[in-house]
């Protein structure tokens, strides 16, 4: 294929990475089947299976599995300046529209206009939370090791809700799972070789983001850090991200509310594209203190801080891949983590709905919310939106 032939069949890819971006409503299992339907029968970029063999080395890798299926895609079409473009277009239109949300909520906040209508809306983030936290364990609660690592997950998260706990169970998780590797059935296995440059390139990242944070005490610098951490162990998309940034950036630091937090969780249900756009949200609340446009900087530092150790991650496992995956402990520690990460969710959802429990209307809203998720296949954007209207009128 001659070079003009090869761009122009790049731009018409990431044309369609755009228009994605700008549909994809719904979560990761929706954005598969957005994928599959454009990207493979329409568009021929790849076979059905190459992307469901893509896909299934995202689920078990840390960080946000559309976002890095998509990435993967670019990076198996056109290598790693494509993969990096294709990061960036799928990631913008939700980076600007959380970003302005952040910017409007402060606005209001500073010019003391009631956001009473957003009443409905906290109680229903905790209600998707929940559901989805509900809808994980269906498909990772197997047996009593995860129950056990589920109900100790919950417990430690909840007593002593610390960043550094997230990541200390989520590896405690895993490593307690691959103990079992026994039980899996034995692959026959080939020399892995493994480009070590994508992983040196991550901890430098990471080590030199908290260096100079430490040293200078600055907070864009310090946010990037603290966002780079949290996507380096997230294991299980933004149901797992959700308790981690609520438990750093709300109960420990008290950079946002838990009113401000509920209010990003619900506008994620909104948002087409990544789920983790809600660290955009964060990060841009976060430097509130700064002007917009320091807010604008926090946005742009969250989602960069959030999705690279993602991306680096796809180029370092990508290459070695279909050997990785045939060592029985690497399958069987992913039960622990998928247990624990579950469990999580769960105790990030009882912090958020303990404050609330004791009021009859966000009880109910929380109830019948579950309800509605549970009976009917109504889209979560409609849900939300259909609070912010109710909001309104009893506003």
């Amino acid at each position: 294929m001659s070079l003009p032939v090869r761009r122009f069949r790049y731009l018409i890819y990431l044309m369609d990475i755009i228009l994605l971006s700008v549909t994809a409503f719904g979560g990761p299992q929706v954005h598969l089947m957005l994928m599959i339907d454009r990207l493979v029968h329409k568009r021929r970029y790849l076979t059905e299976e190459e992307l469901l063999e893509l896909q299934a080395l995202c689920q078990v890798l840390p960080g946000p599995s559309s976002t890095q299926t998509i990435t993967a895609i670019g990076l198996k079409i056109g290598g790693q300046p494509l993969a990096y473009l294709t990061l960036l277009v799928w990631s913008l239109p939700a980076m600007v529209f959380m970003s302005l949300a952040a910017i409007g909520i402060h606005y209001l906040e500073r010019n003391n206009i009631s956001l009473s209508f957003t009443r409905f809306v906290g109680p229903m983030a905790v209600s998707f939370l929940l559901f989805g936290a509900y809808r994980i364990a269906l498909k990772v609660i197997h047996n009593q090791q995860d129950w056990f690592l589920l109900v100790l997950s919950i417990l430690l998260a909840y007593l002593y809700p610390s960043p550094y706990m997230t990541p200390m169970l989520i590896v405690s998780g895993g490593v307690i799972a691959s103990i079992n590797f026994n039980k899996l059935e034995k692959m026959e296995k080939e020399p892995i070789k493994i480009v070590w440059r994508p992983l040196i390139f991550w901890i430098s990242v990471l080590l030199t983001a908290a260096i100079i944070g430490s040293v200078t005490k600055s907070l864009p610098v310090r946010l990037f850090e603290n966002f780079y951490r949290n996507g380096s162990l997230v294991f299980g998309g933004g149901q797992v991200l959700i308790p981690m940034l609520f438990n750093e950036f709300v109960e420990f630091k008290k950079y946002l509310t838990n009113q401000e937090f509920l209010s990003g969780m619900a506008l994620t249900q909104i948002v087409p594209g990544p789920v983790f756009s809600i660290a955009t949200y964060v990060g841009s609340l976060s430097m509130k203190n700064y002007g917009v446009m320091g807010q604008i900087l926090g946005g742009i530092v969250g989602t960069a801080g959030i999705f690279l150790p993602g991306t680096f991650f796809i180029f370092f496992a990508y290459p070695f891949w279909n050997q990785l995956k045939k060592y029985r402990g690497i399958r069987a520690s992913l039960a622990g983590i998928h247990a624990t990460s579950c469990g999580l969710t769960l105790a990030a959802a009882i912090s958020l709905f303990e404050p609330m429990s004791a009021q009859t209307l966000p009880l109910l809203t929380v109830v019948g919310t579950l309800m509605i998720l549970y009976f009917t296949k109504t889209p979560s954007y409609l849900v939300i939106i259909g609070g912010l209207i109710l909001g309104l009128i009893f506003q």
